[in-house]
Formats: structure tokens, sequence, C-alpha cells
């Protein structure tokens, strides 16, 4: 299951954060068709926010086709945005890990290197 973290010091809305954690955790296979999403309660215990948040990003997924909402049963995924090797377990992953831990060795902080990722693909165009 998916566990949402929500950092308030973004500026980003927080049910925009759920449905790109989401997403996220669609394209890496951390959450695969059938599988259920944490209910609004249990989201709003770990992380205080409001209910209706929980539900407007429920929602947003929903309308995108990538979650199902059962009544009384709970959200469940209904398709993948899986794109061939972006696995948590592939050795792209542990090639970019390794990277990341050079990164962080040569002083870059987190925004640094997502600058530095992002400035490559989009040197790259839309091949990358």
């Amino acid at each position: 299951m998916v566990e949402f973290r929500i950092d308030r010091r973004t500026g980003v809305a927080t049910y925009v954060q759920i449905v790109q954690q989401t997403k996220h955790a669609l394209r890496l296979g951390l959450l695969e068709p059938g599988d259920k999403l944490p209910t609004a309660r249990e989201v709003v215990e770990a992380t205080a926010i409001n209910p209706n948040t929980v539900l407007k990003a429920y929602r947003e997924l929903e309308r995108e086709g990538l979650v199902e909402a059962r009544r009384g049963l709970g959200t469940f995924v209904t398709r993948s945005l899986g794109g061939g090797q972006a696995t948590a377990d592939t050795p792209l992953r542990a090639e970019l890990t390794e990277w990341v831990a050079r990164a962080r060795e040569a002083g870059l902080e987190r925004d640094d290197m997502a600058a530095l990722f992002t400035s490559v693909l989009d040197t790259m165009g839309d091949d990358a």
C-alpha cells in the first residue's frame, strides 16, 4: 500500500501531492491494477489533512481513469502507468541510486539533483 507524505512547504496543493505520489507509485509498479488505495480515514490519520482533500485527490485520479471508487469497498487501481523499465527493482534504478549517492558526495542537494536531471531531460527533447 502507498503511504502519502505531505510537504506543506512546497506550495503544491495537498490534493495534487496525493495525485502525484499515486502516479509515481503507478509508474514504478508499486501500485498495480486491483490494488486498493488507503481509505480517506487512513490518509487523514497518517497525514493530518482534511478528508475532503483526500476525496478530491481520489476523484481526480478517478477522472483520469486510474482508479475506481467502489461503494462500501474502497478505491481501487484500474490501470498502470508503468512504462517499460520503470519498476522499483530495475537495474536502471540501481544505477540511478548510485548516481544519487555520488551527487550527494559531491555536495548536491535534492533540488540541485532534480534541476540537473530535468535539465538533461530537457536537452534530450521528447526522445528522453
